[in-house]
């Protein structure tokens, strides 16, 4: 629709609290009357940047055992089971240049939530072919070419684009919410707030 507020939703697909947003975020925003743009990016070199070699819930364990007790709590208000994947956080490069791919076609929001049910709901590896194929078929989409645009030059340079944009937005976590302003808010507790944020500027 016109002239509707536009929230900028930046997510990383190892994230778990990303997962939840993902799957309820589409039916707040219309309630709210505020557009989405779905923006997946990399964690790893903004974590990188602070010397981190790996999420900080591995890196600290108290607020690991926190996040998997939080993350399900949630999750069941949402009627979800979430399933912690054998390999936490999960490799989600090639997940994320798929997403990208996929950003024109209008099969990125479909794809990502499928994703994100494979690997949270059901306990899948996302850096595996016949995960993300699953979940491109899910979204309409064909694999094979799926697969070959995100190989390209072009999508690789878009998702260092925007990766290097979150950063320079001063983004340290996912999701991470930007309205039209530049207010940012993170965290799968504040989408509420960010998208009264956006519709009201308040």
């Amino acid at each position: 629709m016109p002239n509707r507020p536009v929230l900028d939703f930046w997510y990383e697909f190892a994230s778990t609290y990303s997962c939840l947003s993902a799957l309820r975020i589409e039916e707040l925003a219309d309630a709210a009357g505020v557009s989405l743009r779905w923006r997946p990016f990399l964690l790893g070199p903004i974590f990188a940047a602070q010397g981190w070699t790996t999420s900080p819930f591995n890196l600290y364990p108290n607020k690991g055992r926190y996040m998997w007790r939080d993350v399900a709590r949630r999750a069941g208000r949402a009627g979800l089971v979430i399933v912690k994947p054998e390999t936490f956080p999960q490799n989600s490069l090639i997940a994320a240049r798929l997403a990208l791919a996929g950003r024109e076609a209008g099969w990125l929001p479909t794809f990502s939530k499928a994703l994100f049910r494979s690997e949270f709901c059901e306990g899948r590896n996302i850096a595996e072919e016949a995960v993300l194929s699953a979940a491109l078929r899910d979204a309409g989409a064909d694999p094979t070419t799926a697969f070959s645009a995100s190989r390209s030059e072009e999508v690789k340079g878009r998702l260092k684009a925007e990766t290097e944009l979150a950063k320079s937005l001063g983004i340290f976590g996912a999701p991470t919410f930007v309205t039209g302003d530049g207010e940012l808010f993170w965290g799968d507790d504040r989408l509420e707030e960010a998208l009264t944020w956006a519709r009201d500027g308040r």
